[in-house]
């Protein structure tokens, strides 16, 4: 059986709640295995996450990750925003290193901080959290070579990481070819397949290049065919239901999407991964 799961982020004004609001409405019906919260770059949303993992739980009934990095800022207010997750229910979390600022020439730990993204999983997991993490089909923009993030994965299960949800990408080959390199290097934990279902082609594709998920040139012709057509949104949920089932076939039967808030196109695809008549039924 296929296991769905969605990720959100916390709203900045009345309308974007009001938005959310219905995303959640929307996510309700899907029996999400769980929601996941972001937490902004350098922990920008400290307050906004816990009470927005609190407002899916109980909007959608599903368990709630709440995501915490570590760049930009203390152990002392890492452990802080931690245990403010806690108070809201969440007992889940998504260990991230975090992007370094825009100005900064890379990662450099925050002088009374975590050195790394191992150090944050091992320090939650010793205060009883259940941690996930982060892993990458495509390799990461700072990987030192392509190699590294299998070692990064592994390490962060060693740590006590106890599953790992995947950056998109736009080929099944790449999760494949990543959960099987992950086995072959010791790494047991469940991979999650995180799908990024494309509302805004233009947004995609400038999020991609800066994330380092390779975009095959027969792709971005065929979304840059469709926006010209006006089928933009027919052809995204052609493009990410048969991604999915492609990764279903598989082997990869834990699915995470992310919704940027909007569940229109996200419900849809569950709805035809479930089979003839499915989005019909849904509409």
């Amino acid at each position: 059986m296929t296991r769905f799961s969605f990720e959100i982020f916390p709203p900045k004004s009345d309308a974007a709640r009001a938005t959310l609001g219905t995303c959640l409405a929307d996510l309700r019906p899907l029996d999400a295995d769980f929601i996941s919260v972001t937490y902004g770059a350098g922990g920008s949303t400290r307050s906004a996450s816990p009470e927005t993992a609190r407002l899916a739980k109980q909007a959608t009934g599903a368990p709630v990750i709440g995501h915490l990095t570590c760049v930009g800022q203390s152990r002392e207010e890492v452990l802080d925003a931690a245990g403010a997750y806690r108070e809201a229910g969440v007992r889940r979390i998504l260990a991230l290193r975090g992007d370094p600022a825009k100005d900064s020439k890379g990662f450099a730990p925050h002088p009374d901080g975590f050195a790394d993204s191992c150090a944050l999983v091992a320090a939650l997991a010793d205060r009883g959290f259940d941690v996930t993490v982060a892993a990458y089909p495509d390799p990461h923009p700072d990987a030192a070579d392509p190699g590294a993030a299998l070692d990064w994965l592994k390490r962060k299960q060693d740590a006590g990481a106890s599953a790992a949800i995947t950056q998109f990408a736009f080929t099944p080959g790449r999760y494949l070819r990543l959960r099987d390199a992950a086995v072959a290097a010791g790494v047991t934990i469940p991979i999650i397949a995180g799908i990024l279902p494309v509302k805004d082609w233009t947004s995609a594709h400038r999020f991609a290049r800066k994330c380092g998920a390779e975009i095959p040139l027969e792709l971005e012709q065929a979304f840059d065919t469709a926006d010209r057509h006006d089928r933009a949104r027919l052809f995204a949920l052609t493009q990410a239901t048969e991604l999915a089932t492609d990764l279903i076939a598989g082997g990869m039967d834990r699915l995470h999407f992310y919704t940027l808030n909007s569940a229109d196109l996200v419900s849809d695809i569950c709805a035809a991964l479930a089979g003839p008549g499915a989005l019909s039924n849904a509409a």
